[in-house]
């Protein structure tokens, strides 16, 4: 069988390395331009997954399963897999030498393009697989960038796709030392192979990495901007997240009529979208969908996508959406959790909403399970008026509890406390009504004289 070309090898008639624009598993992205050239023709894959301890058979067939819906939304079709329990990873090829050959044997067998590897491999083990199979060989990391590669669309989307791409790439760039010399070098007689184009392009790319990290500060500072003119507006702010197709974009345009894209595919859109939403008490609401979630998400993406994740931190409420009819519902919501967690966010209130209710015969038993949770089904409609009041209900909860005492002959201020907060309990006394309140803070100053004792701030009681 031919020898097929890794994902970072020589591709020009000189034998030099593409500059400006970088491999990808299943196409090419234009550093310059920011365009993803997916491949005409589906190719054929081979999955690897590793068992390392604690031993989780299942754990790791689940991985596979969802890393082979990962490639076929990248374009490629799974034509076989290898599973290997290992004590740890072999530091030169992750699998150790036996295991690679038969590998090389499956893929052969199969006439796969690639190998994909199901966790992140050094350089070193990437370019020693890639010898040894004679094929190219990456990991989850590398199809992840590419689905969102195809997938990013705005200006600021893009940007942070090709910060991740170049950041992970760079260590990757690999060339043949000094055949590719482009000018000598000392003095004389004494020259030497001077700079290399390997040299060359990874001094390009780190321009590249230093323009992007620039023009995405340029757009944070706008969306900090954005922020604080909603933080002034007073108006509170739900967080959709979960885990990529759980339908979180399906429910925010349910919910608002957003006419934000939704298709059946991972990682759909990237975009957060932000909408006004109103709910049944009345009470006006940001709600933002985010980016969707997976297991093992690549840290260049976090990172690169700081400035949209922020969103998360500063909601006042988390939305946690969950496929209900997909295969590990419990684990899908241990991996956002982790990732919620890792940006920050894990001190939002959280409530859990089990999508998809159309689908999933066990969708009450999963809410059973999680108290607080609601079934709904953002296709259908169904559970979406029991979401919005439980919304505000958690939403009023967070709003402080404070305690005033009003006279009987002040019944207009009464009346306003019942139209400007949740009024919690009124208890009559000799000359006037001592009233337990959740009053925003813009509007506790309105009735400062009659104030008794605030409550904690921020707690419910």
């Amino acid at each position: 069988m031919s020898r097929r070309r890794g994902a970072d090898e020589v591709d020009t008639q000189d034998g030099t390395q593409p500059t400006d624009s970088h491999r990808g598993a299943f196409g090419e992205f234009g550093g310059e331009s920011g365009a993803f050239i997916e491949r005409t023709f589906r190719e054929r894959i081979v999955l690897v997954g590793v068992s390392l301890p604690p031993h989780d058979d299942e754990a790791v067939e689940a991985s596979l399963d969802e890393l082979s819906l990962l490639v076929d939304t990248a374009g490629a079709d799974e034509v076989g897999r290898v599973v290997q329990r290992r004590d740890a990873p072999d530091p030169a090829t992750y699998v150790g030498g036996g295991k690679v050959e038969e590998i090389r044997e499956l893929a052969e067998a199969t006439d796969s393009d690639t190998v994909v590897f199901d966790d992140e491999l050094t350089p070193a083990q990437q370019f020693n697989l890639e010898k040894a199979l004679g094929r190219t060989a990456i990991d989850r990391t590398a199809v992840i960038l590419d689905i969102f590669a195809q997938n990013a669309h705005s200006q600021e989307g893009k940007a942070q796709v090709q910060l991740a791409m170049f950041r992970y790439r760079l260590p990757r760039i690999r060339g043949k030392g000094r055949s590719l010399s482009q000018q000598a070098g000392g003095i004389g007689a004494r020259r030497g192979p001077g700079e290399t184009q390997l040299e060359i392009d990874r001094r390009r790319i780190a321009r590249l990495i230093h323009r992007l990290e620039s023009d995405l500060r340029r757009i944070a500072n706008h969306r900090d901007t954005q922020r604080k003119a909603r933080r002034r507006s007073d108006l509170r702010h739900v967080v959709i997240v979960g885990y990529t197709n759980a339908g979180k974009s399906t429910l925010l345009n349910r919910l608002t009529d957003a006419g934000v894209l939704v298709e059946d595919r991972l990682f759909a859109t990237l975009d957060a979208t932000t909408r006004r939403l109103e709910l049944p008490g009345g009470e006006r609401v940001l709600c933002t969908d985010t980016v969707g979630f997976v297991r093992k998400l690549p840290h260049q993406l976090v990172e690169a996508f700081t400035s949209t994740l922020d969103v998360v931190n500063e909601g006042d409420l988390l939305v946690h959406v969950v496929d209900a009819a997909g295969p590990d519902p419990e684990g899908q919501i241990d991996a956002v959790r982790q990732v919620v967690g890792g940006i920050g966010g894990g001190e939002v209130p959280e409530l859990l909403v089990f999508n998809k209710a159309d689908l999933a015969d066990d969708a009450p038993g999963l809410a059973a399970r999680h108290a607080g949770s609601v079934v709904v089904s953002a296709v259908t409609g169904e559970g979406i008026d029991e979401l919005l009041l439980r919304i505000g209900d958690r939403l009023r909860s967070l709003v402080p509890a404070v305690e005033l005492f009003v006279p009987y002959d002040r019944g207009d201020v009464l009346a306003a406390l019942h139209r400007s907060g949740e009024v919690l309990s009124e208890q009559a006394g000799d000359v006037g009504v001592r009233v337990n309140v959740r009053l925003e803070r813009r509007e506790v100053g309105r009735f400062d004289e009659y104030l008794v004792a605030p409550g904690p701030e921020g707690a419910a009681q």
